[in-house]
């Protein structure tokens, strides 16, 4: 005898699970599967249906049709016997409709397993293959209890050793407190200006171990005004040791990051240092970017923003000059309570209300908005292509990138999504930096800062067999100094009399969402 499959379908014969024991396509074997609702007949609990190339051994369980199918050369009553049993394990590993056999698919199969080998009946009963799938193991229980033991022997051991060095530090302090006693009292009277201590340091060392000895056994009450007073001088200077800076230095040389003891000062303490310059000015373009994997673009939108930050009320009655490149797809659209005649004709920013000046505080204002679209493939930033290429059990890809002269980037980390890995990447080479983080499973490569001198780069790394579309999309972070549109603040007009205010104007280059797709 020799099955072919074993399978459960349901009524419309749709396959819920299929084990196959030769070598059969899956259209051949869903072909065959699809076929059987329409050759079973009804009122038969064993029956099997013969074509001119298979035979189907079935039994209806339930709502669901346990099938065989076998060769027409088997011996029919094996097949039977093969069928019988599988119809006792089923129900042992699940309930007898569809959404349970779907969830228990592989334990259908690992029984299955042990039922038929290579097409034959195994010589086993339900309990057999149920210890099999469970594999259980006396050896393993034995090796498991020895472990245990051991691990607890080592525990008793090292419960009896701190015990015992408990009961040294005992002893050590009863002899200290002994010969304390027997020093006798000592009457202390002097206080910090009786020490030969000077403000910049200590004096002698015989008088300062003297001296810091009897403070130390000062007895406890009010201390003397002399005491409590403190010395003009500096005082003792406290501070890590020139062996613990130069170890330190050495991880920094190394490129550890570390994280230094913050020393407490009243600037600390105090509020927030508030900007130095009265009027602040921010411009800023965020990007949303998609980018074809095989080029073009599929989305290049530019939203820029001013916003105005001013500290004082006075400082408010003003208005900005401002200028910007003329780019195509360019709109503008102002605050309502901005003057937009004055914006539109003189490109001048201020408040229709001449008597009411701009918010004040700590928080921005915007006051103009714009953006600008239609833009295509070549006034992007920066370019990049991703090409994968699966060789033998490794998978190589290759990235390079290429920045436009408009800019120079900064901060640039270039996110490449990988597969499920157990390592990180091997990486051949890299113009940059790198870093696996394997929690997300993606790989960041770093670039501090893109200008003239590396207007392209190139990365190499190799994973295992993956397919191409697993590093994708790619995401890409940057910032910028200068915009599309640049926008720039020229003056400053004061609506008052007096000279007009300083200020600082911020303009930068954001890449909110920029993908490879």
């Amino acid at each position: 005898m020799v099955v072919l499959a074993a399978s459960i379908i349901s009524k419309s014969g749709k396959a819920l699970v299929s084990r196959q024991y030769v070598d059969m396509s899956r259209i051949r074997i869903e072909g065959l599967l699809a076929a059987f609702p329409k050759l079973v007949g009804t009122g038969k609990q064993h029956t099997y249906l013969e074509t001119e190339s298979v035979r189907y051994v079935y039994q209806p369980i339930e709502g669901l049709y346990l099938l065989l199918i076998t060769n027409k050369q088997s011996n029919i009553l094996e097949d039977l016997d093969t069928l019988r049993l599988l119809s006792k394990l089923v129900p042992e590993y699940s309930a007898l409709d569809e959404d349970s056999i779907c969830k228990t698919a592989f334990e259908l199969i690992f029984a299955f397993d042990e039922a038929i080998s290579l097409g034959n009946k195994e010589n086993v009963t339900v309990q057999q293959v149920k210890q099999y799938c469970e594999m259980e193991s006396h050896e393993e229980k034995a090796h498991k209890l020895m472990m245990q033991s051991k691990i607890n022997d080592t525990k008793d051991v090292m419960k009896k050793r701190a015990n015992e060095l408990d009961k040294i530090r005992m002893e050590k302090g009863k002899l200290d407190k002994g010969y304390s006693s027997i020093s006798g009292p000592r009457v202390i009277e002097k206080t910090f200006s009786d020490m030969n201590i000077t403000g910049t340091g200590f004096g002698s060392g015989s008088s300062v171990s003297t001296d810091m000895d009897s403070f130390v056994s000062k007895p406890k009450g009010r201390p003397s005004a002399a005491a409590a007073a403190p010395g003009k001088g500096l005082g003792m200077k406290l501070g890590k040791s020139q062996k613990t800076n130069q170890f330190i230095e050495s991880l920094k040389a190394e490129g550890e990051v570390i994280l230094e003891d913050a020393q407490p000062s009243s600037v600390s303490r105090s509020s927030p240092l508030l900007p130095s310059d009265p009027i602040t000015v921010t411009i800023e373009e965020k990007l949303n970017v998609t980018v074809k994997r095989d080029g073009g673009v599929n989305n290049f939108d530019v939203q820029g923003t001013l916003a105005l930050q001013v500290i004082n009320d006075a400082d408010g009655f003003i208005q900005l000059q401002i200028e910007n490149q003329d780019v195509s797809g360019l709109s503008f659209k102002t605050h309502p309570n901005i003057n937009k005649e004055l914006f539109n004709s003189q490109q001048i920013v201020g408040a229709k209300d001449p008597n009411r000046p701009f918010p004040s505080g700590q928080n921005e204002t915007p006051l103009v908005k714009w953006r600008i679209q239609g833009m295509n493939e070549s006034s992007l930033p920066l370019s990049v292509n991703c090409w994968p290429s699966v060789s033998g059990n490794e998978t190589y890809v290759n990235i390079e990138y290429e920045a436009s002269e408009m800019f120079d980037l900064n901060n640039v980390v270039i996110t490449i999504p990988l597969p499920a890995l157990r390592e990180a990447p091997t990486v051949k080479q890299i113009d940059g930096e790198w870093k696996y983080d394997p929690r997300n499973s993606v790989l960041e490569w770093s670039i501090l800062l893109i200008d003239q001198s590396n207007r392209s780069g190139s990365m190499e790394f190799i994973v295992p067999p993956a397919d191409p579309s697993t590093f994708f999309p790619i995401s890409i972070g940057f910032a910028a100094s200068n915009t599309f549109s640049d926008l720039k603040v020229t003056g400053i007009n004061p609506l008052k009399e007096g000279n007009p205010p300083k200020y600082a104007q911020r303009v930068r280059l954001v890449a909110s969402n920029y993908q490879i797709v």
